[in-house]
């Protein structure tokens, strides 16, 4: 089977434009989820909200008469940073991943709010000239579509693929999970034992995957997508789905979980999903592995987490540093799990990135440190 590498990559979030930015934010231990007064329905929340004064930045960078919405102006500056246009050909993907895209557009027009237009206008700005893979399954979509991405190259259907998970904060999105009860109004506690809920989110992320590999790549050794069916909106009480697609990258991986040096959890600070993926790492053995949840410092962003998750996941190996979980003092799961109360400093060569979403769905990714030539 073909090698396939994540060679560059990229975010957006409230911190700044690069990874090397939000990295100097989140070693300090940072958070871009901040207090909201009033947005749309509710008030005095937290979330992660992208300052406007950004886009005055990004307007005078994407020269181009087309009117873009503020999530495609997201998307496009973010991508905009690793995209050699010179390359781009018929046998070049692009991937999108989005759990609402431009849902804040259907007051105008129900075609203004279609994701698949939403993907073929970033595309065009690109010159992408094969049509956009649009993934929108939940929350679980960012890794998702990095794993669609890594099966096309396989498949020999493309030589390589530019990934983008993006999302932005809507009222419908904020009112949607308040309804089902799943927010903190005050900033979320990932694993803690005082949890309540979510904070939410939004930002960018993107990566270009290949054949080739360059100086700091990352192997995408195992992978795997499975749905337990469990319920509409809550996870497996077992982890049984999680379980499963772990054990399915394993596999493919050619590795025993004790392989595994960091796990990048889902970890959204409600009570059953923090239950349920303790309980599924239990089950494989992998209490013990230094874990973290990064929703503390971004909130959640949907269809752009598992990405965003992943980009500082990789960017954690390369600096072989763990962060601490934020947020987090006291375990507050049935089972233990080795969650970091600081900064870890150790040597990542294996990571595993979980993800899971609405409708029992599971998606997770192993990725293997590519030592420099």
């Amino acid at each position: 089977m073909e090698k396939v590498y994540i060679n560059r990559s990229n975010i957006l979030t409230p911190f700044g434009f690069s990874v090397e930015t939000n990295w100097e934010q989140l070693v300090l231990g940072n958070s871009a989820v901040s207090k909201i007064e009033s947005f749309g329905h509710l008030k005095n929340f937290y979330a992660g909200q992208i300052d406007e004064n950004i886009f005055r930045n990004i307007k005078n960078q994407i020269i181009n008469n087309e009117k873009y919405t503020r999530l495609e102006l997201i998307g496009i500056y973010s991508l905009f940073q690793i995209v050699d246009k010179s390359k781009i050909d018929s046998r070049t993907g692009f991937v999108l991943s989005t759990t609402k895209g431009n849902i804040n557009q259907i007051s105008n027009s129900l075609e203004e709010a279609s994701i698949p237009l939403f993907a073929q206008k970033i595309a065009d700005y690109f010159d992408f000239e094969t049509e956009p893979i649009v993934v929108s399954n939940a929350c679980v979509s960012g890794v998702l579509a990095v794993n669609i991405a890594k099966r096309f190259i396989e498949m020999d259907f493309f030589d390589d693929v530019y990934v983008l998970a993006l999302d932005e904060l809507t009222d419908f999105v904020l009112t949607g999970f308040n309804s089902f009860q799943a927010m903190d109004f005050d900033q979320c506690k990932p694993f803690d034992k005082d949890r309540k809920g979510v904070n939410l989110g939004e930002a960018a992320a993107c990566v270009y995957i290949s054949k080739e590999k360059t100086n700091n790549s990352f192997q995408i050794v195992g992978e795997a997508t499975i749905n337990d069916a469990n319920h509409i909106s809550g996870p497996s009480r077992t982890g049984e789905g999680l379980v499963s697609s772990i054990e399915n990258a394993l596999k493919e991986s050619d590795i025993t979980s004790n392989k595994i040096d960091y796990i990048s959890a889902h970890g959204t600070a409600t009570l059953y999903n923090d239950e349920m993926e303790t309980i599924a790492f239990n089950r494989l053995e992998m209490q013990n592995i230094p874990t973290n949840s990064l929703k503390a410092y971004f909130g959640h962003t949907l269809g752009a987490s598992g990405l965003l998750e992943l980009v500082l996941a990789m960017k954690q190996a390369q600096e072989n540093l763990v962060l601490k979980s934020l947020n987090y003092t006291e375990l507050g799961t049935s089972v233990e799990q080795n969650i970091t109360k600081e900064n870890l400093n150790k040597e990542i060569n294996y990571i595993l990135k979980t993800s899971s979403g609405f409708g029992g769905s599971n998606a997770v990714i192993i990725l293997k440190k590519v030592e420099n030539d």
